[in-house]
């Protein structure tokens, strides 16, 4: 059987993009962060839609699962295919085709195999905006954005993938295709086809393109690192950021002293932006349209009124551009310098906005009880209320043993969290990560509609095994 799907997918998209041999597929079947590691019949590359309809229909017919994935970049395991190697990976990573663009209607028509930075590179060509902004923009892909729901640092200002979605084309589970590509911004015809693809990691099918909302590009930025008393602190400064400057606010990142010691320690070129190694700070960032927007000014007269308040007590104002990019590195790789330093326990969690200083104070003193020489390392998107809350222990034979009880850990820090109204995954997903774990906090009755759902597109359970459900 394998042979003859193998033969069939091979005609379909020829010979050089079916990958059968271990060391071919070896990039495919584990993920970003080396967590999870699987194995497939095969590994096939289509170049189009109709190319990915073909395979889809080929696996259906023969009974295979399938596994969509984009730039494998994802942080839950959600594009790894199991370890029963039952499975073949469909990349989509050959569909990367600008389709269309339409300066007056403020979309761009893209293929799920388009980088995000290309995609942010086609509309800054037509003079727009596409807001999303992910530290993996260079790799990851935007139909894995798509599916994942991805975040970013421009939530608060933009909303996230899906606010910034207003049509979609996707392969089902049998084969057929749904097109779905409609440029509108008012279509009250009916469900909303396109929001669950949205979110559901390739679950339910697999997205091919896109249309995708445009926004005026951005001429002018203030960008500032600032030293916060603490999270309340924070939390009101966003406040007053917001109250005297309104949607001018893009990003309002908070970063505790251990997440940037780590970047500070192991990325070349790091530099500490400020004196006395303040516990806490915030990396904020005003934009506009406008070439002569006064940021710089109205970001400054804000920090001013924070100082005097108490909020801040030392802050710098990025005088160049080479300046503010030098700032948004310390914030972005973050992960990166994580993954040098080596395993720890990652939470992407959100709560509302005004609970997240309730939610660090509470969750560090219950962790820190238990586990008095603990290492937090929280940082995050504090503007809408999302934070990667990550723990560890520095000596490499306590965190061993300290990753052991990770089970017990996520008990400790996602009961707090539903505790106070939030959800254990923000903007990352449940893959294989959570899949298991999200049955302790969602009722019951929202498990069961989203099973129906899986059911209603997906009755032979090909699409994705494994992963959300």
């Amino acid at each position: 059987m394998s042979d003859e799907l193998n033969a069939r997918l091979r005609a379909i998209v020829g010979a050089a993009n079916v990958l059968d041999g271990e060391t071919d597929m070896a990039p495919f079947l584990s993920d970003w962060r080396g967590r999870y590691h699987g194995r497939a019949r095969a590994v096939v590359r289509p170049r189009d839609t109709a190319e990915v309809a073909a395979v889809v229909a080929a696996c259906a017919q023969a009974g295979v699962a399938m596994v969509p994935q984009g730039g494998n970049t994802g942080l839950c395991g959600g594009a790894t295919p199991l370890a029963d190697g039952a499975a073949v990976v469909i990349s989509l990573a050959r569909l990367d085709r600008v389709r269309a663009l339409d300066p007056d209607n403020d979309t761009l028509t893209v293929e799920a195999g388009c980088t995000l930075a290309a995609v942010q590179e086609a509309a800054q060509a037509a003079g727009r905006l596409f807001p999303l902004s992910l530290a993996s923009e260079g790799s990851c892909l935007i139909g894995g954005n798509l599916s994942t729901n991805a975040g970013g640092v421009q939530v608060l200002r933009y909303g996230n993938t899906r606010d910034l979605v207003l049509g979609l084309e996707a392969v089902l589970p049998d084969g057929r295709v749904w097109d779905g590509l409609r440029a509108l911004r008012k279509d009250n015809t009916g469900y909303d086809l396109k929001q669950l693809f949205i979110g559901a990691e390739g679950t339910l099918g697999i997205v091919t393109a896109a249309v995708l909302k445009l926004f005026p590009a951005i001429r002018t930025r203030a960008t500032a690192w600032v030293a916060v008393a603490d999270p309340r602190a924070a939390v009101r400064l966003l406040g007053l950021l917001r109250a005297a400057c309104g949607d001018r606010v893009s990003a309002f990142e908070i970063v505790g002293r251990t997440a940037l010691g780590l970047v500070l320690r192991h990325i070349p070129g790091a530099r500490d932006p400020l004196a006395g190694a303040p516990a806490w700070t915030v990396l904020v960032e005003l934009s506009d349209p406008a070439v002569d927007a006064p940021l710089e000014a109205q970001l400054e007269a804000v920090l001013g009124e924070a100082v005097a308040q108490g909020l801040a007590s030392d802050a710098v104002v990025a005088a160049s551009v080479a300046q503010a990019r030098a700032l948004w590195a310390l914030r972005e790789d973050i992960s990166e310098a994580q993954r040098i330093e080596g395993v720890s326990i990652k939470h992407d969690v959100s709560v509302p906005v005004s609970r997240i200083p309730e939610f660090l104070e509470r969750a560090g003193a219950a962790l820190a009880a238990r586990w008095p020489d603990i290492r937090v390392v929280a940082f995050g998107h504090i503007g809408d209320g999302n934070l990667h809350y990550n723990l560890s222990k520095a000596v490499a034979d306590d965190n061993a043993t300290f990753i052991a009880r990770t089970a017990e850990v996520n008990g400790i820090v996602h009961d707090l969290v539903c505790e106070l109204g939030g959800s254990i995954s923000a903007e990352h997903g449940l893959g294989q990560l959570k899949r298991e774990e999200v049955l302790r906090y969602k009722p019951a009755l929202e498990m069961e509609l989203m099973r129906r759902v899986k059911q209603a597109f997906d009755p032979a359970g090909l699409m994705n095994p494994g992963k959300v459900l």
